[in-house]
């Protein structure tokens, strides 16, 4: 008993602990916005690191996606397009900050953070990714107002 005692507890922690490291890389897993006269607003909140990390739909699908205004386009990493089971269009070399690599065209239907909706994207599947998360590139942002102020940053259609 006491045995299965010491793992429930050390199981607990650890959930507890996991949670917590999540929410300060993704502080914005449940976004906040609005619709005030067909203009849609999304807050977001910075992370200790400094980036805007969120929570997003890529067709109907959760992802993690960071806000790059760096990235030309949005660019998927390849475990993530498969899981999300997006197409390999054509192959083309991009430079990057960490040099030139090899990517795929592709396309999103929709992209969604909180009420903030976005339609039929491109998109590169980045092979050269390690992690799972997505880079927001300017091809979706460029339709939208970014207003930085302390560690919020807004994202308003116009």
């Amino acid at each position: 008993m006491f045995m299965l005692a010491w793992i429930a507890l050390a199981s607990l922690l650890y959930l507890y602990f996991d949670r917590q490291l999540s929410q300060r890389h993704n502080p914005n897993q449940q976004v906040q916005g609005q619709i005030n006269q067909g203009i849609v607003e999304i807050q977001l909140q910075r992370n200790r690191q400094g980036h805007y990390v969120t929570s997003a739909l890529i067709n109907g699908q959760e992802v993690v996606m960071l806000v790059d205004t760096g990235a030309t386009e949005i660019s998927i990493p390849a475990r993530v397009a498969d899981r999300l089971g997006l197409a390999r269009g054509h192959r083309f070399p991009v430079n990057t900050a960490n040099g030139s690599i090899d990517v795929y065209q592709t396309r999103i239907d929709t992209l969604s953070i909180g009420v903030l909706t976005l339609y039929d994207l491109s998109a590169n599947i980045n092979p050269g990714l390690d992690s799972n998360t997505i880079l927001l590139g300017m091809n979706a942002l460029k339709d939208l107002e970014l207003i930085q102020r302390g560690d919020t940053l807004t994202l308003r259609t116009y």
